[in-house]
């Protein structure tokens, strides 16, 4: 005797079909939240910081545009996407401090051996380009005091008296991160894990340790 399923019970097939669909919408939340995340980070730094406005790979040294809508070029340090410390045509680079850079070659020839190629986001800038990258902070961030965060002024930036570099790519950074320091190469900022000062200390010491932004640092308060 045969009995017919009861016609409140949806057929296997459908729960089947039921649960793939909302397994692949769990999935799509997901994946949405991560994207959403990750573009929040990346969205917290200031364009300046971030490198919005660099070229492509390898392309020649252009402008930089700033919000006053000043043009700004290689002469200004600004450098193209690529850059390395090697690169002595373009002032951003050679304009460094000559013990800084030293430093930073040696490092970068090691790092080379190992697969990891540094590359230069910024280094010396002018007065006139570090004043435009601040302005540009104030306008991002509404104040001076959260921009200082984040952009030096033109008197008190490392920048300017070619004391500091920026560094580009997360694997040089993390490889600096642990090995700079036999090179005296030092992340300064906790919250600006590319950029890089020389501190000879460091070779026998290690690093001192970081401020947790720019406004600590004693140097930003002259």
């Amino acid at each position: 005797m045969t009995h017919a399923e009861p016609s409140g019970r949806p057929p296997r097939l459908t729960w089947i079909l039921v649960a793939g669909l909302l397994v692949i919408a769990a999935s799509a939340a997901v994946l949405g939240l991560a994207q959403r995340v990750s573009s929040s980070a990346t969205a917290a730094l200031p364009t300046a910081v971030r490198g919005d406005q660099r070229g492509e790979l390898g392309a020649p040294a252009g402008d930089f545009r700033g919000g006053d809508s000043v043009a700004l070029g290689a002469a200004d340090g600004v450098l193209p996407s690529g850059t390395t410390v090697f690169d002595d045509g373009l002032p951003g680079v050679a304009k460094l401090d000559p013990a800084l850079l030293d430093a930073l070659r040696r490092a970068s020839t090691d790092a080379r051996h190992e697969g990891v190629h540094i590359y230069v986001d910024s280094g010396w800038r002018s007065r006139k380009y570090q004043e435009q990258l601040f302005r540009q902070a104030v306008s991002e961030y509404g104040s001076d005091v959260e921009a200082a965060r984040w952009v030096a002024t033109p008197g008190t930036s490392p920048h300017v008296s070619g004391n500091a570099i920026d560094i580009g790519q997360a694997d040089a950074t993390a490889w600096l991160s642990e090995h700079g320091a036999k090179y005296g190469l030092c992340q300064i900022y906790s919250n600006e894990p590319w950029h890089y000062e020389l501190r000879p200390v460091a070779i026998n010491r290690g690093c001192p340790r970081m401020y947790d932004d720019p406004t600590q640092d004693p140097r930003m308060q002259q």
